[in-house]
């Protein structure tokens, strides 16, 4: 294993770490990966966060026996969806899935997130859409998934939760806060008579800006 791998392996441990510190996720729910070279790592199934050491992170092949792994410990069950992604969209290279409380919250209800604030830029276009509910780690809910992220960067799981993704890790953790931060303050524009929406041209505009608003992947 060369450093450069053993460093992006603890550091999905670190951002599981932290996805619970701060009430992102809870427990093993969540699960993250990230694009090396011509591999996937990806947190491996039921293991807790605080006992993950860089030789447990799963590796899976982009290329080859589609599903085949290599660790000491089995992938995260979601590993589908995760690899569909990674393997679909050359531009991610992490992507980050929790059951945080908010974006959980509307994704139970199997609607997605109007352009109620302007940051919903941040998922690439004036909507992030929810996906169809079907049973975690299936063919079914990876396609459903794929679909709900055609021209965006994050989507909700009906009756689940949510998936984010970014070019970095880092950037990947980034939207995941934004998504929730977003659900959260739609949830609550609800429950006062619902939001006042932006139109698509103002979202355009805002998503021109974007390239130097946010998170900035370091050069």
């Amino acid at each position: 294993m060369t450093k450069a791998e053993k460093e992006l392996r603890q550091a999905i441990i670190d951002k599981c770490l932290w996805m619970n510190a701060s009430g992102l996720n809870q427990g093993t729910s969540g699960n993250i990966s990230a694009r090396y070279k011509n591999k996937m790592l990806i947190t491996p199934s039921g293991i807790p966060y605080d006992q993950l050491k860089p030789a447990m992170i799963a590796s899976m092949p982009l290329e080859g026996e589609y599903g085949s792994w290599e660790g000491p410990m089995k992938p995260s069950t979601e590993w589908r969806f995760h690899l569909d992604i990674i393997k679909s969209r050359p531009q991610v290279n992490g992507v980050v899935h929790t059951h945080s409380t908010y974006a959980t919250t509307i994704a139970i209800t199997g609607r997605g997130i109007p352009a109620c604030h302007y940051m919903i830029a941040a998922a690439g276009g004036p909507t992030i859409r929810c996906a169809p509910y079907a049973r975690y780690g299936t063919e079914e809910l990876s396609q459903y998934a794929l679909e709900a992220l055609e021209d965006r960067n994050c989507c909700l799981l009906a009756n689940h939760g949510m998936i984010a993704t970014g070019t970095s890790l880092d950037k990947a953790m980034w939207l995941a806060v934004e998504l929730e931060t977003i659900s959260k303050q739609y949830y609550h524009s609800l429950l006062i008579g619902g939001p006042n929406i932006l139109t698509d041209t103002q979202i355009d505009e805002t998503m021109r800006g974007f390239s130097t608003y946010g998170l900035q992947d370091q050069k």
